[in-house]
């Protein structure tokens, strides 16, 4: 076995530790070429598409790319910033965010960005942070609901890259966070924050991404964990069942997805007379494509070219700053037991520890 190019291993030297914050991926521009370099990428992981490799390859080949790349194109393109793929743009923005928070709490960290697909590409990421000396690594995913297409897509990249790494750094991987209470309050806030400002929907659609219901038969926690963030966030907002629907969108190809169909599933409101949706997309930490594109252009045209009269976005969650609180709850949580606050803090916390004990003792003592 032939391992990686790494430096020399030092006695004593000082650990530290990495955050890398994994997000799906993007093309590097809104071209034909780019999308199709990203498309062959990620529809060759064999965990996005559970079919037999070589009738794939040849689909994909000879059929999805030649023709899929240039339409997918147009539509990167038409979401495409200043700055860059708005799924980049969020997810750099994020990682800023989240080292903020963690300094504010006085860790030393370093945070970082990393892509399953695309650039920044993890492989590269985990390479420098070996580079720096980091031999304790979070990984953190972008996905709130935990997929064998998604999640364990990051996790196949991180032990594949250290099967060739003699010096493994100490990993700890965050699986996902569906019902964790400050990302759903974080939710909350977001739709909240909505509704003060346009008033409420007669009907509150959350859309999340779909996978082919072959995975939930087979044992794939996904559906369920949709279900659960939906349910617990309709008990935030104290929403009536008939108050909102879950859907699933994205489905791709000809087997059966998750339902119900987001596209139809809106189109059936309207025609049965719902004048005003509101929909977000819980599923996705940063607005992408299938956000701002799939939903907020073509999902809008549908439900209201069906009779609807009023349709509304909700951002995702992006940089606002309910989220940047739950980002750095979840990553210190999965830190706990790891030397990462600063030495003043560290004395800072150990003198109030010791004052704790002391009056504890104190009160223990003293006389009846």
């Amino acid at each position: 076995m032939s391992f990686r190019k790494e430096p020399p291993y030092i006695h004593g030297s000082q650990s530290k530790t990495a955050v890398v914050l994994v997000n799906l991926g993007t093309p590097d521009a809104p071209t034909p070429r780019a999308v199709r370099r990203y498309l062959k990428q990620f529809l060759s992981d064999p965990r996005v598409v559970e079919i037999p490799r070589a009738i794939w390859w040849f689909i994909l080949n000879g059929i999805i790319l030649p023709f899929r790349s240039r339409k997918s194109a147009e539509k990167y393109d038409s979401i495409w910033t200043r700055d860059g793929s708005p799924l980049k743009v969020h997810t750099e923005r994020q990682t800023a965010m989240l080292h903020g928070q963690l300094e504010a709490r006085g860790h030393e960290v370093t945070v970082v960005c990393a892509m399953r697909y695309g650039q920044p590409a993890l492989p590269d990421v985990l390479q420098q942070l070996k580079q720096e000396g980091c031999d304790r690594i979070l990984i953190l995913p972008a996905y709130p609901q935990y997929s064998a297409t998604t999640t364990a897509s990051i996790f196949d990249a991180l032990f594949r890259h250290y099967t060739e790494v003699r010096n493994v750094p100490e990993l700890r991987l965050v699986r996902g966070y569906h019902d964790h209470e400050s990302y759903i309050q974080a939710l909350r806030q977001s739709v909240l924050a909505h509704w003060d400002l346009h008033g409420q929907p007669d009907k509150l659609v959350m859309s999340f991404h779909g996978v082919p219901k072959r995975t939930l038969l087979l044992g794939d926690p996904y559906h369920c964990e949709c279900l659960k963030t939906a349910r617990l966030l309709a008990q935030a907002l104290d929403l009536r069942d008939s108050e909102y629907v879950v859907t699933f969108q994205s489905r791709f190809g000809k087997a059966e997805w998750l339902q119900p169909y987001t596209a139809p599933t809106l189109q059936k409101l309207a025609q049965e007379g719902v004048q005003r949706v509101d929909v977000m997309c819980p599923g996705f930490i940063s607005d992408c494509l299938e956000t701002l594109e799939e939903i907020a252009m073509e999902a809008k045209a549908e439900f209201l070219h069906a009779g609807g009269k009023e349709f509304h976005f909700i951002p995702c969650l992006n940089e606002s700053a309910a989220w940047g609180k739950g980002l750095m709850e979840i990553a210190e949580q999965h830190m706990i037991g790891w030397p990462t606050m600063s030495n003043m803090v560290a004395r800072e916390e150990q003198k109030k520890q010791s004052e704790i004990s002391a009056q504890r003792a104190k009160t223990l003592g003293a006389p009846e």
